[in-house]
């Protein structure tokens, strides 16, 4: 049986944190008298970052004013750290797979463009030992779509191109793997539609934990 290292995204894939990021973007936009977005306006502007979270969440007159946007995403930084884990919560049959593929030697990690000092807290406290390596948005390196955050996690976790696989759920995640150059899973019930990913170069889908945890396993048998 082959080594497999599995490195994961977090918001859309392991957990479902929509409501959260909605909330804390429309309370730093109702605190500067902006309109506030809905459901699926934000989670069709997440997956880059919490600073383009900003960009695009702002009325396109202030969106390109840098030095608004840096205090904005510094505010919401803030509250975001202290408000991540309101609503948020796994997707049902995470922990189950992430303990199956476990079982079957596979080892695990986070990469996120999702603030690193939230990814470390949301991990440790929902995942706890499942995961090895847990890596979020960090001003001294490129974050996703650039492959430097998932060499990163591949360095920690002593995996190399060969061994090593991404699972995601939007398009900056096919791009990520793309630039790595390792094989991309895309998850159905995250952020983004099939029709879509298939549009921005996806080729491998799972529907739910139990056919991912399957997918998984069979990597491990090539």
């Amino acid at each position: 049986m082959a080594k497999l290292y599995a490195i994961f995204d977090l918001d859309g894939t392991l957990l479902d944190t929509l409501d959260d990021l909605m909330d804390s973007m429309n309370y730093i936009l109702n605190e500067n008298n902006f309109p506030i977005r809905t459901r699926d306006e934000i989670r069709s502007f997440v997956g880059n970052g919490i600073r383009k979270l900003v960009e695009r969440a702002v009325p396109k007159e202030f969106k390109y004013d840098e030095k608004f946007i840096d205090k904005l995403y510094y505010d919401l930084g803030q509250y975001y750290n202290k408000h991540s884990d309101i609503k948020t919560a796994p997707y049902a049959g995470t922990l189950e797979m992430l303990d199956k593929i476990r079982d079957n030697g596979i080892e695990v990690a986070i990469v996120s463009n999702k603030i690193d000092k939230a990814v470390k807290s949301l991990s440790s406290k929902y995942f706890e030992d499942r995961i090895k390596v847990a890596i979020g948005e960090n001003p001294k390196i490129r974050h996703k779509p650039e492959p430097d955050m998932v060499f990163m996690a591949m360095q920690e976790l002593g995996a190399n191109n060969n061994n090593s696989i991404y699972i995601g759920d939007s398009e900056v995640d096919i791009q990520t793997a793309s630039n790595v150059g390792i094989p991309c899973i895309s998850v159905l019930w995250g952020f983004r539609d099939e029709r879509y990913l298939k549009e921005c170069g996806g080729r491998i889908f799972v529907d739910s934990m139990k056919n991912l945890t399957k997918k998984l396993i069979n990597f491990t048998n090539k």
